[in-house]
């Protein structure tokens, strides 16, 4: 498993995260900015910071991600929020599994690096639809945007969400299909000013996304 690894990044309005987010890749990680729809500019930022940048009209978070992964052509692909609430250096830790041959898919379990970095309520949504998840035999306690696997394995799984219910699918997919799944702990950090989570920044925006990965469950 030598060479380039591509690195997803789904975008939304995340020009003052972009510049801190590229330039804190590893070497041969390489990015693909996946915009969709932003106002500000992300895209030129992108750009500038060598990303391959990919636009995906459709909304959602599972339709950038999908997209992305689609446009990928390493072998391994990593999928990181623009945010800079996630470290990019820490993507070589959730790797290493699949390059030992431990698991097929690595994802990362949060956690907070400071107070109020993680809201009550998005914990509160996270840790329920973990628990559900073990009951179905995934050694899970996140629900969490960083995770790693090999593309033609993800393409394979036939991942049909295209909201936040994504990566939720993902996991259950991979239960499914008996995959070797490997947590790994990771930072969750204070997203870079300016930035806001479309998730976690509000109730209504939790609220969505469980919406979103109920759908997916039932």
């Amino acid at each position: 498993m030598n060479g380039i690894i591509d690195v997803v990044l789904p975008c939304l309005n995340e020009a003052a995260a972009l510049p801190g987010v590229l330039t804190a890749l590893p070497a041969g990680y390489r990015a693909i900015v996946v915009d969709n729809g932003s106002t500000d500019g992300s895209p030129d930022v992108a750009l500038a910071h060598g990303a391959t940048v990919v636009h995906e009209k459709r909304r959602g978070y599972g339709a950038a991600v999908h997209t992305g992964l689609e446009h990928a052509t390493a072998d391994v692909v990593c999928f990181l929020d623009a945010d800079g609430s996630l470290d990019p250096a820490e993507l070589p830790a959730l790797v290493a599994p699949l390059t030992r041959g431990e698991a097929r898919l690595s994802v990362g379990a949060r956690v907070p690096a400071a107070r109020g970095v993680w809201p009550w309520h998005a914990r509160a949504g996270n840790r329920v639809l973990a628990a559900l998840l073990r009951r179905r035999g995934l050694p899970v306690s996140d629900i969490g945007p960083i995770r790693a696997a090999r593309r033609t394995d993800l393409l394979e799984l036939g991942v049909v969400d295209r909201a936040f219910g994504y990566p939720l699918e993902v996991l259950i997919r991979a239960g499914e299909a008996g995959w070797a799944v490997r947590e790994v702990p990771v930072r969750y950090l204070p997203r870079a000013a300016g930035t806001k989570s479309k998730v976690s920044g509000s109730v209504k925006g939790t609220l969505r996304a469980i919406r979103d990965m109920a759908g997916v469950l039932r």
